[in-house]
């Protein structure tokens, strides 16, 4: 008896799943070329099988299940790269709607120039009792200090005047960020310092929408994006 080796249709399955997403003219060609492979080697079959011993149901069963799969497989390769062209063009749109919008991201860095200082940021994972800022010069000597207190979990935005912990304006340049925060007695590390960067330009690549957000924060990614200000 003459049967249709199950080998095959697993070999044309890996072909057609191997290569991955392609476009949806390859896509069609692939199911419909696959499909042509099955009709052709089930109709072998029932030509050349045994009278006395034939192909039992449960197994033509099998192997229109396996073409079903297959073919199940095609179209939701093509679905699956629609929705993601949709995706990227829809994160296309929301980079571009950001140029020249305030932002802030993960970052220690707050500036100061003219006696004005860029907002900063803090997000943090649960309720603390207690935070503190400290702003360090170039040198690492604390320059000016936040009693912040308690606060929620979440984004929190504040701004420096730029003035020093003596009462004096602070020089142009970048200081650094230093935040301690204390729950239930202890020291609480789930947190992030967040900097003021605006969005100058947006390049579009392989892995997403890049921001470009100047020589101190550099370029980050759109979702490094903690807050639009």
């Amino acid at each position: 008896m003459a049967t249709l080796d199950t080998s095959v249709l697993n070999s044309i399955n890996q072909t057609t799943t191997s290569s991955g997403v392609t476009d949806s003219t390859q896509s069609v060609s692939s199911t419909e070329e696959l499909n042509d492979q099955f009709m052709t080697l089930l109709v072998a079959q029932m030509q050349n099988q045994d009278p006395m011993d034939p192909v039992s149901n449960s197994d033509l069963t099998a192997q229109l299940a396996q073409i079903s799969t297959v073919s199940g497989i095609e179209e939701l390769n093509t679905t699956l790269e629609g929705i993601t062209a949709q995706i990227s063009s829809s994160e296309a749109l929301q980079a571009a709607s950001l140029l020249d919008q305030g932002v802030l991201v993960g970052g220690n860095a707050v500036l100061v120039g003219n006696a004005t200082s860029t907002p900063f940021g803090l997000e943090l994972a649960d309720d603390v009792d207690n935070a503190t800022v400290e702003v360090l010069g170039a040198d690492g000597s604390v320059v000016k200090t936040f009693e912040l207190g308690a606060l929620e979990a979440g984004i929190h935005g504040f701004v420096w005047d730029g003035l020093l912990d003596d009462g004096t304006e602070a020089a142009d340049g970048s200081y650094q960020l230093v935040v301690t925060a204390e729950r239930a007695g202890e020291s609480y590390d789930d947190l992030q310092t967040l900097s003021y960067g605006v969005v100058s330009g947006v390049n579009q690549t392989d892995s997403g929408a890049q921001l470009d957000l100047g020589p101190v924060l550099g370029v980050v990614s759109l979702d490094a994006v903690r807050q639009v200000l």
